[in-house]
């Protein structure tokens, strides 16, 4: 409907005009009008004729505010102050967009144009403005160099491209032109100096010079060739040089502005980052604060009330002085054993109490205490798809516990007083093992330079140099979870079902204890890429993993022991990774199975969340959040438990409570502690009332899992455990494809990190090339009519899993251990 836009004299700006619906009113609605956009003003008529007498309307797009709907031929102009605006359609969406861009292009220079005449002000008297104002016009449009061009036309560029092409294109003509005539007149020269020679020897030197003649005339007929070509050579070049360089300085404007944009918005990133940082700060102090103030008016209440109870002639002095002591109150009312003795019998002498986390849908047959804690609005298990990871979500499914209050060593933890269990890794009479590695470079690197490019990508296809990374792979990062199998050894000995389940969920969490430090990423395993592990002369267990799938990645792992009667475990991990900006969020998708020959159960789960923090600004730590749902298939009990997410309003960190109940919905056991330390279990052995009301109690607390003590140098070497330097020792008699044997992983823990650098360059690209082969193999294969048979897992294959709704899942199918023995390792392709 708009006509294309006019070019007018070059001191004129553009014309856009056409016919465009404007909304009147509620009875004739949008009607049919004419409008013109010239010189920063959007004018409309009834008909192109009024043009001539009768303006309708104008609007000053200085200022002005250009709105549009998605998926609409609407949109909406309105002047800056919003006293007058235009709400109109377009015949398409095509039609909307044409205006729209025309609107904002004159918007654009409007601004500009106001820029330029606020400046003439400033230089020149006011008479002299309009003058002054053209003079900078006219200086503007003959230099070319002051304005940005914030849009580039696709016909411009394709122009430009197009005549750089032909102008190539002339000169590899003109190129092949003048070779060819230079080896003609190479040949001419040489031909005329052999005539010449003849005549030096001497003979009939008029028969000679008769021959010789047509020779210099063939001769100077192609030097006027080659003269010819070499001229249109220059000329060629000097047309293209010119077009180059003009081409060139208005692109290298362009990729100026645009980095001067991209450097402005990283400084505005950062600058949001730094302020949320000080936000974070803000309200945790306003928090603690607020809890202080709180806490010091509770005790002075109490206070209050036990001088009036007690010493009732003198409850007005009393309360006089509680009231004039108040501001100071703080120190001396926290500080006094009695009053805090005195505060705790007030509530009930025999019970400490706490919450913990239960499934949405528990139910208990026994009593309405859960029922009535559970109630959801239906809302809560979408809550978590979209998470604010900075703050405090409350959570109606939740169970009040109590236990009776001991009556000595009331400050010690529970489980220390109760059973001082721990889970140390079993050292028999296995070989020595290194403790340590290499040191790690002191080498700073900007992990935003990098992720700055990537978000809202998948981590797994962002090429990551090795600074960011630790010395294992993916692979061997698995493995990490059986550094405490001893809880796995003592679960299978159990005769108690629910005591069984207990020790199964304290081992889910001991494998994020290593993660609670360590912000760097594993190697990223190649595509049948292999480690094994085998500890049985020591720890038991031994256990082989491999990357069956590149394109999403997938590691397999299975894992089997003889200890405690014997139990066997194996899982499956792919994951899901985005970088939203301020942070890095990985969630696995896998599954992990483990079953116990003893007894016979067999028990699956799928892990929690992992995000990383502070990606662009401040040191990296990093969160495990979500909720975690392990089941017995064999016997129906489930355990449900709850990683709660940080929270800038206080709470305890890294905190993990959690329910186990039997098939009936019963609560069995209570699960309390953190996944970075411990975690400790309690039976429920009935109920009691307690402040009114009916809540679960627990039993004597059991440490179900301890974490090992870090060594105080391990920040020195990316803060890894003894347990963790060993998996990359090297060992003999592995397969080829094992990480071990991985070298841009061996030079990184050897501390050289740029030969690494370039090894993980090196190993990438071939294995890109291998797959660009496969993919070749089985397009070949296609157009010839066979099936293409793709390259297979070495120790794994594809199988329904029953617990699983029978969705595929990799299991392995045995052999590994077998090739060792007989060092056969023909079925393992070249990786390395």
């Amino acid at each position: 409907m708009a006509e294309p836009v006019e070019k007018k004299p070059e001191k004129e700006s553009p014309e856009t005009k056409g016919w465009l619906y404007k909304w009147t009113n509620y009875i004739k609605g949008y009607q049919k009008r004419w409008f013109v956009l010239q010189n920063g003003l959007l004018s409309y008529y009834r008909n192109q004729a009024e043009m001539a007498h009768t303006c309708r309307g104008t609007i000053s797009l200085h200022g002005a505010i250009i709105h549009t709907e998605n998926y609409s031929c609407n949109f909406v102009v309105s002047n800056g102050g919003g006293t007058q605006t235009f709400h109109l359609r377009a015949s398409s969406e095509v039609e909307r967009q044409k205006w729209v861009t025309a609107l904002e292009l004159a918007k654009a220079k409007a601004i500009q144009t106001c820029s330029l005449r606020q400046l003439g002000k400033r230089l020149s008297l006011s008479v002299l403005t309009c003058r002054c104002f053209k003079m900078m016009e006219s200086d503007e449009e003959d230099e070319g160099d002051q304005e940005f061009p914030v849009e580039i036309s696709k016909q411009e560029l394709l122009n430009a491209v197009r005549g750089m092409s032909n102008k190539l294109e002339d000169l590899r003509t003109c190129n092949d032109l003048i070779v060819k005539h230079g080896h003609a007149l190479q040949r001419s020269v040489s031909d005329l100096e052999q005539g010449t020679g003849s005549i030096k020897d001497g003979g009939d030197r008029k028969a000679d010079v008769a021959s010789i003649q047509p020779r210099v005339k063939i001769l100077n007929e192609r030097a006027t060739l080659f003269k010819i070509t070499s001229n249109a050579m220059i000329n060629a070049s000097t047309e293209y040089l010119e077009l180059t360089q003009t081409q060139g300085k208005k692109w290298q404007r362009l990729l100026s502005h645009e980095r001067e944009q991209r450097l402005r918005l990283e400084e505005m990133v950062e600058q949001l980052a730094r302020q949320h940082s000080q936000l974070e700060h803000q309200c945790k102090k306003t928090n603690y604060n607020t809890m202080e103030r709180t806490t010091n008016h509770n005790h002075k209440r109490t206070n209050s009330n036990v001088s009036h109870a007690s010493t009732a002639p003198d409850s007005s002095s009393a309360t006089t002085n509680t009231i004039k002591d108040e501001p100071k109150s703080s120190d001396s009312i926290s500080n006094s054993e009695d009053e805090d003795d005195f505060h705790d019998a007030v509530t009930d002498p025999e019970y400490v109490d706490f919450t913990v986390s239960c499934a949405p849908a528990h139910r208990r047959t026994t009593s309405n205490v859960s029922a009535a804690s559970t109630r959801s609005d239906g809302a809560t298990s979408h809550r978590e798809e979209e998470t604010d990871y900075s703050s405090d979500q409350e959570d109606a499914h939740t169970l009040n516990i109590v236990k009776k209050r001991e009556k000595k060593r009331e400050d010690l933890p529970d489980g220390d007083k109760n059973n001082k269990t721990t889970t140390p890794v079993k050292r028999a009479s296995g070989r020595e093992r290194r403790s340590r590695i290499p040191d790690k470079p002191d080498i700073s690197f900007s992990l935003w330079s990098v992720m700055k490019n990537c978000i809202g990508k998948d981590l797994s296809k962002i090429a990551v140099p090795v600074n960011f990374s630790e010395p294992i792979s993916f692979l061997q990062r698995l493995c990490e979870d059986f550094e405490y199998s001893e809880i796995l050894d003592r679960a299978a000995g159990c005769s108690d079902d629910h005591e069984q389940m207990a020790l199964v969920a304290a081992f889910t969490v001991s494998s994020y204890s290593s993660t609670a430090i360590r912000a760097g990423k594993p190697f990223n395993p190649l595509l049948n890429e292999t480690f094994e592990f085998d500890r049985r002369e020591d720890l038991g267990w031994r256990c082989i993993a491999e990357q069956v799938l590149h394109h999403p990645p997938m590691v397999a792992q299975y894992c089997e022991s003889e200890q405690g009667g014997g139990w066997r475990c194996w899982q499956e991990f792919t994951m899901r990774s985005k970088f939203k900006g301020k942070y890095l969020e990985v969630e696995p998708l896998g599954i992990t199975h483990l079953e116990f020959k003893n007894s016979g159960n067999h028990y699956t789960w799928r892990k929690v969340k992992t995000v990383v923090h502070n990606i662009v600004i401040g040191k990296l730590w990093i969160d495990q959040h979500g909720e975690m749902e392990v089941v017995n298939h064999t016997k129906g009990d489930k355990c449900y438990m709850k990683f709660e997410p940080y929270s800038y309003f206080g709470g305890t960190p890294k905190k993990v409570t959690g329910t186990i109940t039997n098939l009936d919905g019963k609560v069995e056991w209570v699960l309390n502690g953190t996944w970075d330390s411990k975690m400790e279990g309690s039976n429920v052995i009935g109920e009691a009332m307690v402040k009114g009301k009916s809540s679960l109690e627990i039993g004597a607390s059991k440490v179900l899992w301890k974490k090992n003590p870090m060594d105080p140098q391990a920040e020195k070497y990316y803060n890894f455990s003894k347990f963790t330097c060993e998996l990359n020792e090297l060992e003999d008699y592995v397969a080829p494809t094992d990480s071990r044997h991985r070298p841009d992983q061996r030079l990184m823990e050897e501390g050289r990190w740029d030969e690494a650098n370039t090894e993980k360059v090196r190993l990438e690209e071939k294995q890109r090339a291998t797959r660009r082969q496969r993919e070749i193999e089985a397009e070949l294969a296609q157009q010839e009519g066979r099936e293409y048979e793709a390259p297979n897992p070495t120790w794994y294959r594809a199988v329904p899993d029953q617990f699983n709704n029978g969705k595929l899942i990799h299991e392995y199918q045995g052999g590994y251990w077998e090739a060792k023995d007989t060092q056969e390792w023909v079925m393992c392709p070249d990786i390395f």
